[in-house]
């Protein structure tokens, strides 16, 4: 008895040194257990939190890429084939990787739909929204620079067109094409500019941009499927009356989330790992050639949509600037839609035709963009553009006439 009673004390006497020097309990007091969340998520609310996970795979599994990889023109493809055929385990290591960029885009992809149709960008979260939007920034260009790190023939050519795109800037394009090959074509130096950036300086930016978009999280609070500011309703003890702390409820949630998102990411990495070309193409188990240029030139998939809007301008100047503006517009969603109400639940139908005119048209554009570029491909991909764009110009205008439904007082739950 006495010895549990000193085992006790022996903890608790941690804790307290531990919590004096590292407030470890305020801050899951204040961050878990304070912290109050609508009661009324739904499915849609896992892709924040599975995007975290995601990003903590790509940084471990890309620790160990670092150990084999060698960031040389010479033998950056070679050391690839190393990590896969001669590492232990570094097939899997690669595969981890290489899938989990993909879905990475898949669930942020998703976390930015949700935010859509429930408004989660709307007043007071427009800084929230803009903080995702650069880190949506940040990840493309982390991933690009990934892609052509293995030096394959694909992210080869697939370099030459995204780096050469900088050329069509009026006066300054030419030595910004220079200033980032670090040389006059796509050679070792690229690579190791690519490499540094890819393994330090744009990871660190994420992750300070991911803990700003936490801390402006917590700030506004998260919004929920009716889009109504539980904050306005508070009980007798200041606590939202709509609300359930973060901790053990949504952790919880988020725990099957993560196992119910591992089935189908090992699903992928032992049975699938290509995908069909998709997540790595068969040109990029080619060494880089000079002088062979794969039949068909196109980006990994989460990039195709722009890619296609490039393509669907015969001018790539202008193909360039209006690839731009479809990623720039997103900024500007918060004070384009005008709608009284938040959430498509309560929105008229012209927002909900619309919204789905846009997921359409972003999904039909990332298949055109793997497509080659001529015929019917590229009168279809003009047609999904002006689609895309119509979503954002007309949205002032269908949101702000058309008739919404009345929101309620408290949140509801729909099963």
């Amino acid at each position: 008895m006495a010895a549990a009673t000193d085992s006790a004390a022996g903890k608790a006497g941690f804790r307290a040194w531990l919590n004096k020097r590292l407030p470890v309990d305020e801050f899951m007091e204040s961050q878990l257990i304070g912290y109050f969340a609508p009661k009324n998520f739904n499915l849609w609310y896992f892709f924040g939190s599975l995007a975290l996970l995601v990003f903590v795979i790509q940084i471990l599994s890309g620790i160990f890429l670092t150990m084999h990889y060698k960031p040389s023109e010479a033998l950056a493809f070679d050391s690839v084939e190393y990590i896969m055929r001669e590492v232990e385990g570094g097939w899997i290591i690669r595969y981890m990787h290489s899938t989990g960029a993909s879905f990475f885009f898949i669930v942020v992809y998703l976390h930015m739909f949700r935010a859509m149709i429930y408004g989660s960008y709307r007043a007071p979260r427009e800084l929230l929204w803009i903080l995702g939007m650069l880190l949506y920034l940040a990840l493309m260009a982390e991933a690009f620079m990934g892609y052509v790190l293995p030096w394959g023939n694909m992210s080869y050519w697939g370099a030459q067109v995204i780096v050469n795109l900088f050329g069509t800037i009026p006066v300054i394009g030419p030595g910004i094409v220079e200033w980032i090959r670090g040389d006059y074509g796509i050679a070792d130096s690229t690579l190791n500019r690519f490499f540094a950036l890819h393994v330090i300086a744009v990871p660190f930016a994420i992750a300070f941009l991911i803990l700003m978009h936490l801390v402006a999280l917590r700030q506004t609070g998260s919004n929920n499927p009716d889009g109504i500011e539980i904050k306005a309703r508070l009980n007798a003890n200041g606590k939202p009356v709509d609300g359930i702390p973060f901790h053990p409820y949504y952790t919880v949630k988020d725990v099957v989330g993560v196992g119910v998102f591992l089935i189908f990411f090992c699903g992928v990495i032992f049975f699938v790992p290509t995908f069909g070309g998709l997540f790595l193409e068969k040109p990029n188990f080619e060494p880089a050639n000079y002088l062979s240029t794969p039949q068909h030139i196109a980006p990994v998939w989460y990039f195709t949509a722009f890619y296609a809007m490039l393509r669907a301008v015969p001018d790539q100047q202008m193909g360039a600037l209006l690839m731009l503006l479809a990623i720039v517009v997103l900024f500007f969603l918060p004070w384009l839609d005008r709608s009284p109400v938040k959430s498509i639940r309560y929105k008229g139908w012209l927002s909900k035709i619309f919204l789905a005119a846009f997921v359409v048209s972003f999904i039909a554009l990332s298949y055109l963009g793997l497509m080659p570029a001529d015929g019917l491909y590229v009168i279809l991909a003009r047609i999904f553009t002006a689609v895309y764009f119509a979503f954002f110009i007309l949205m002032p205008w269908y949101t702000s006439i058309e008739k919404t439904k009345p929101v309620p007082e408290r949140v509801t739950y729909h099963g």
